[in-house]
């Protein structure tokens, strides 16, 4: 009988990519995944550092999951392994086991790769076992090839490690230093998640604009020229790209957002406030006219694009000025979405032990004055959708019977109710209301028909 494996997946994207990788991993060594933890022989908890909340939320599940292990030990007399993976596991390494010394296994995010191993391990070992060391090997040499999609749209990691060290994050010390797979082992996933059913590629890294990969010819490619080979492969039909830094936004990335038909309009580059003394506070080496820069040649090369980006408000210093600077910044350059928090010290980056740290009250104030900015431009952009024609790829069920959930080439999601339309479809549908984080239509023509008529 195959061993069930459960996996409960915190933070970004790459995180996401990262607990399919060990799932397609395990499969090999006889584990079969599962959505329900209490019948999992083995649960692993893939986790995030960005927040002081994120790592608590871990471990509160772990003390959940421990309970639910203990009843299963008494009704059932069956044994469950809990393992913590990622970035709390990366930051905290043994300390993890301090604070949940019945955990099995601690595995950074550069050691995945060596679970079977570790496994092992701990059948051998009479506590837990930690492995947070970044190995020489590759761990994408060492995984599995037989990647499948696991829908319409798939993540493919193709840089990690970040080398920028903005004075708020802990990415560099829990992913390392920037490193770029080749640009072959990037088209062969491709090839792979196109086979087993993807028509949209969504590229990944933490700097993933920074990506500089070793081409087929030997010679170094940079992301546009990447997603120009990427564009070629035959049945792709959507290609995406997060997470971006504004300093490797070079001019062959942005000709490419006007040239590469398959490359959507839509870009997530992280700006985190409009104050150029905050900016360099958090050492993040561009002015906020830099910025609005970037945004002008974006618009030239593909006026369409819509932009979303990330802020952090109550950086350590932040004056109601910066805060000003901000929303200024906001309401001139204008986002169909973004992402923004509280300021939270992480310990061990330089943030966490700068002066005039800003009160929680102050933080709290300033997010609602930046979010409900931001909403209302979300709002402005799903509303100006009303009425045009867009295609949208279907990607999973709807909440009602018959329905189906698809984005735009904007990442809005669209609900639709046709029974001609299956998931992994791409049609042409009419937006026919907004509401605040989605919108509805209805179908003009299927893929194929559109295709016909073209």
């Amino acid at each position: 009988m195959r061993r069930k494996l459960h996996i409960r997946t915190y933070g970004c994207q790459m995180n996401v990519y990262d607990s399919d990788r060990m799932a397609s991993l395990l499969a090999h060594h006889g584990y079969e995944r599962t959505d329900r933890p209490e019948e999992a022989d083995l649960i692993i908890l893939n986790t995030c550092h960005i927040r002081e909340k994120a790592a608590e939320k871990v471990y509160s599940e772990l003390g959940r999951l421990q309970r639910l292990r203990e009843r299963r030990r008494r009704e059932e007399g069956r044994e469950m392994l809990l393992a913590v993976a990622g970035c709390v596991a990366q930051a905290e390494g043994e300390l993890v086991l301090e604070r949940a010394p019945y955990v099995d296994i601690v595995v950074g995010p550069q050691a995945y790769h060596r679970l079977p191993e570790l496994l092992a391990s701990r059948e051998r070992a009479r506590g837990g076992v930690v492995d947070t060391d970044f190995p020489p090997e590759s761990k994408f040499d060492e995984l599995p090839k037989d990647v499948v999609a696991g829908g319409p749209s798939a993540f493919l990691t193709i840089q990690e490690g970040c080398d920028k060290f903005c004075t708020f994050c802990v990415v560099p010390y829990t992913r390392g230093a920037e490193t770029s797979r080749p640009a072959a082992d990037v088209l062969d996933e491709a090839r792979r998640l196109i086979d087993s059913g993807a028509r949209e590629i969504v590229l990944l890294g933490q700097n993933v604009n920074a990506w500089h990969g070793e081409g087929p010819d030997g010679r170094e490619w940079n992301l546009a020229r990447l997603i120009r080979a990427l564009a070629e492969l035959p049945g792709l039909e959507r290609i995406r790209y997060t997470t971006s830094h504004p300093n490797d936004m070079d001019e062959e990335l942005i000709r490419a957002h006007g040239e590469v038909e398959l490359l959507m309009p839509w870009l997530h580059l992280p700006v985190q406030s409009g104050s150029d003394r905050v900016l360099a506070a958090m050492n993040r080496r561009y002015t906020a006219d830099d910025y609005r820069r970037i945004v002008d040649r974006l618009r030239e090369a593909r006026p369409d694009i819509a932009l979303s980006s990330d802020f952090i408000v109550g950086f350590p210093g932040e004056s109601e000025e910066d805060h000003e600077a901000t929303l200024r910044l906001v309401e001139e350059i204008g986002f169909a979405q973004a992402y923004s928090f509280k300021y939270s010290p992480r310990p061990g980056t330089p943030g966490s032990v700068m002066p005039r740290q800003v009160p929680e009250e102050v933080k709290d104030r300033r997010l609602s004055e930046l979010q409900a900015l931001l909403e209302e431009q979300q709002r402005r952009f799903n509303a100006a959708t009303v009425g045009r024609v867009l295609p949208v790829l279907f990607e999973r069920p709807g909440r009602h019977p018959g329905q189906l959930v698809g984005r735009t080439p904007y990442m809005q999601a669209v609900h639709v109710s046709d029974p001609e339309i299956r998931l992994g479809d791409l049609a042409l549908v009419e937006i026919v209301a907004y509401h605040p984080h989605s919108l509805a239509g209805r179908t003009v023509a299927p893929h194929r028909e559109w295709e016909r008529a073209s």
